[in-house]
């Protein structure tokens, strides 16, 4: 079956921006590109072959897509794992549904990374107003309550700083997930939340790091991560940490990759601490916003290393060739920075993904600033006047 050289056929689950950033490196390398999304002419969709339009839950138009294309890839963790297992009888799909399974949800994910011998922040799962009056107690005050499944940039997300704060917590809580109630989730392993320390970290980092149908293994340069309002703003490589954080923070990727029997790309998103210690915080089994950057500084981007990964190619060299700067263009960035693109310096490399709604905080599209230094890369994106002071 592989290699799958040029002319095969790669399909993808999700149509967004991720997915139109590999089917672009794909088309680029000879591939034929399907996507199934229920939006109409998606941004993958655009740049595809051909879009399926169905849901993601919609097993018949799965199952098309898997009879059209000769390996399968998903884009964002969102779609149901029952349907990959579904079409993985009648396409080889490498990411595979196990690997969804897991890291799809908050608990089972942080249970992998545990056996794997990988330090994360103390947590507890949380399927009652007791489990979170308990997970207080036993966590710590400050916690951060998560959805275990869904939620991003924010979202399904709540900060508690005092007891006194639990059941205005808890209320929000119940809103968000219906079911959740004294009496929800039996099985710990199910709840519907998590509660985990808050950690007093430094700074963010993060780790792309691909892995080969072979168990060959390349990371990408860890990325120092800044974010405003829980959304991903910049992504600064390389990250302003020392020798030690980097090789420890690469270290923890790919022993997070070779545990999960990873082919393709795993995104590790991880905490630096005072001491220099390190903690994963949460794991994405695909292309990573903070990895934008390898578009344009690095030897190979990670969208070309996912179709490398996935059809059977050795991995490309994942070496960082010039500083480089990333920053999310957000809806409310994007009118001025398409008006100021006439006298932009030459070291930015504009990257849209042809969204059809512009709102405030949604991800239009992102911008490299590849310099001589990171310093320079951040002054000359504060000097745009639309991000605010870049630092």
């Amino acid at each position: 079956m592989l290699p799958l050289l040029p002319g095969a056929t790669i399909g993808i689950l999700g149509g967004g921006q991720l997915g139109r950033m590999i089917a672009l490196e794909a088309r680029r390398m000879g591939y034929k590109v399907v996507t199934l999304d229920p939006t109409p002419d998606s941004p993958c969709g655009q740049v595809a072959d051909e879009q399926i339009t169905a849901s993601f839950t919609d097993v018949t138009a799965a199952l098309r897509l898997a009879e059209l294309s000769d390996v399968v890839v998903y884009e964002f963790e969102d779609v149901d794992d029952q349907v990959v297992a579904a079409i993985e009888n009648r396409v080889y799909v490498p990411q595979g549904s196990r690997l969804l399974f897991t890291t799809r949800h908050r608990l089972r994910e942080k249970a992998a990374l545990e056996r794997a011998g990988i330090p994360v922040a103390k947590h507890s799962p949380v399927s009652s107003f007791s489990d979170l009056e308990a997970a207080a107690d036993e966590v710590g005050l400050p916690l951060i309550v998560k959805t275990t499944t869904g939620g991003y940039d924010g979202k399904g997300q709540w900060r508690v700083l005092t007891r006194e704060s639990l059941g205005a917590v808890w209320a929000e809580m119940e809103n968000v997930v219906s079911s959740s109630s004294e009496s929800a989730a039996v099985d710990p392993s199910d709840a519907p939340f998590i509660a985990e320390a808050e950690v007093p970290f430094v700074c963010e980092v993060s780790v792309v790091v691909a892995r080969g149908a072979t168990g060959e293994v390349r990371p990408f340069p860890a990325a120092e991560n800044v974010h405003r309002d829980h959304i991903l703003q910049l992504s600064i490589c390389p990250a302003r940490v020392s020798q030690d954080v980097l090789a420890k923070a690469q270290e923890l990727a790919v022993r997070a990759a070779e545990s999960l029997h990873v082919v393709g790309l795993l995104g590790v998103e991880m905490f630096v601490l005072q001491s220099g210690e390190v903690l994963v915080n949460e794991l994405a089994p695909r292309p990573h916003n903070s990895g934008h950057y390898t578009q344009d500084a690095c030897v190979t981007s990670q969208f070309e290393q996912v179709i490398r990964s996935v059809t059977g190619l050795p991995l490309g060299s994942p070496a960082l060739l010039s500083p480089v700067v990333m920053s999310n263009l957000l809806g409310e960035h994007l009118e001025g920075a398409i008006q100021s693109m006439p006298s932009w310096p030459d070291t930015f490399k504009l990257h849209l993904y042809g969204k059809e709604e512009s709102r405030p905080k949604r991800k239009m599209g992102h911008i490299n600033v590849v310099a001589e230094s990171t310093d320079v890369a951040l002054q000359q994106l504060t000097n745009l006047g639309i991000f605010g002071v870049c630092e």
